[in-house]
């Protein structure tokens, strides 16, 4: 909605979004970014908690800021350090997957026939109305072809979890499945990690089945009535 404004800033805000992050390697935002925002959110917090502190705070490549300020807090318990990095794991996904996600709805607004728009408008509707009513609903018919298929990128994707220290599925078949670690090496049993790396195929097909199910009845369900090939 940003690109498509007819504010000039606004829409060079959306448009810029768009191809910056969507030009940016995955990698680059898991190793940099997450940094970044972390130590945005510290310095934030570090102004004010901390005003009567007098110390630089960037000391060469060491970040330092008073104990209240930082994020968790070391005297936190391990899950929310946990949680702090999936949030952070989550709010980075959103950032690199939504621009991916905004230039696929921006292509299904404009998909939407133009004279559909000046008939709303014939009928009375202000623009804001004939947006609501009849651009939106009718973008989705473009638009979940290529969000669907984001999806199972993105799920594919989630192993970049590790890049931020978050323990996921892909993680613990690694590590469950190898005898090289001292934790495991009374399991009586060789290396299992095919097993285990199996498993994983048969849950990242089971998941994408079921997503491929639940985004066909969406489809189905968007496209009811609608004047296109999968409309009724």
């Amino acid at each position: 909605m940003a690109a498509r404004s007819t504010i000039a800033p606004l829409s060079w805000l959306g448009r810029a979004y768009i191809a910056v992050v969507r030009g940016v390697p995955d990698i680059a935002f898991f190793l940099f970014f997450v940094i970044a925002l972390d130590q945005g959110f510290e310095w934030l917090r570090h102004q004010a908690l901390c005003p009567e502190w007098t110390d630089a705070i960037r000391q060469g490549n060491d970040f330092i800021v008073c104990d209240p300020a930082k994020l968790p807090l070391s005297s936190a318990p391990q899950w929310q350090h946990e949680v702090y990095g999936f949030f952070l794991a989550v709010l980075t996904f959103s950032i690199v997957f939504g621009s991916f996600a905004a230039n696929v709805l921006f292509g299904a607004m404009r998909a939407v026939p133009k004279g559909q728009m000046e008939a709303a408008v014939a009928y009375g509707m202000s623009a804001r109305q004939a947006f609501w009513r009849i651009t939106v609903p009718q973008m989705w018919v473009f638009a979940l072809p290529g969000l669907s298929n984001l999806w199972m990128v993105l799920i594919k994707a989630t192993p970049l979890l590790f890049l931020l220290g978050v323990e996921d599925i892909v993680y613990w078949a690694r590590e469950l499945g190898g005898t090289s670690l001292a934790r495991f090496s009374d399991y009586p049993h060789g290396d299992w990690r095919l097993w285990y790396f199996l498993f994983l195929l048969i849950f990242y097909l089971t998941f994408t089945r079921i997503s491929e199910r639940l985004l066909a009845r969406l489809t189905a369900r968007l496209t009811r009535g609608q004047a296109t090939l999968g409309g009724t």
